[in-house]
């Protein structure tokens, strides 16, 4: 059975019961929908018992536009290679301890930048909760973040949902229709397939 977001809720406060911190990775392709759960997941938990739950979204570990232009990686940005696992992967454990408060970073998608500092995660999160698209990449360096994780889940969606969705996303963003489509196919939708094909397998799949 495929739990609803009030299931979900009441599996991970039960899986997180008398944890001083409990992380749970929530992976999947572009466009599944990830921000979007994770927030309303993360108002759900904190609705039940305030202060409990915060998200560290992966997309703040994007390499900023002037570290990726010399290496050519701007048409790429999006890609396994353009995020700092490596800041990511060292923030987490410094998450795990749970003896300080946190600072990470948050992207502004309108900006196509990442915020220093946009978030803080307190010692009083017991549960937090990381999204992103590479989480459960199984190729190095991302496998390394797999020990730092208590629960896993996959955002399931087809194909042919995640390719409207992008194409709207493109277009929100003033890319042109035939841009948008272009954008979509033959960069996002690459970055898709990979994390469909090539991801270890979750806990919990969420369609």
């Amino acid at each position: 059975m495929d739990p609803n977001i009030h299931d979900m809720a009441s599996r991970l406060l039960e899986a997180a019961q008398d944890r001083r911190r409990f992380i749970v990775a929530l992976a999947g392709p572009p466009a599944a929908g990830k921000s979007f759960l994770s927030e309303w997941l993360c108002r759900e938990l904190n609705g039940r018992r305030p202060g409990i739950a915060a998200v560290v979204p992966m997309d703040g570990y994007h390499f900023d536009n002037a570290v990726l232009e010399p290496r050519g990686l701007v048409p790429l940005k999006g890609a396994p290679e353009t995020f700092d696992v490596d800041g990511l992967h060292q923030d987490l454990e410094r998450i795990r301890r749970a003896d300080k408060t946190v600072a990470v970073p948050v992207f502004d998608r309108p900006l196509d930048l990442a915020r220093a500092g946009g978030r803080l995660i307190t010692p009083e999160h017991r549960l937090v909760i990381v999204e992103g698209n590479y989480l459960l990449l199984d190729q190095a360096p991302w496998t390394a973040l797999c020990e730092l994780f208590d629960m896993t889940l996959f955002l399931e969606v087809p194909d042919e949902v995640l390719e409207a969705r992008l194409i709207q996303r493109w277009l929100g963003m003033g890319q042109d229709h035939q841009g948008a489509i272009e954008r979509a196919r033959h960069k996002d939708m690459l970055n898709a397939r990979l994390i469909k094909n090539a991801s270890r397998p979750p806990d919990i799949v969420w369609r």
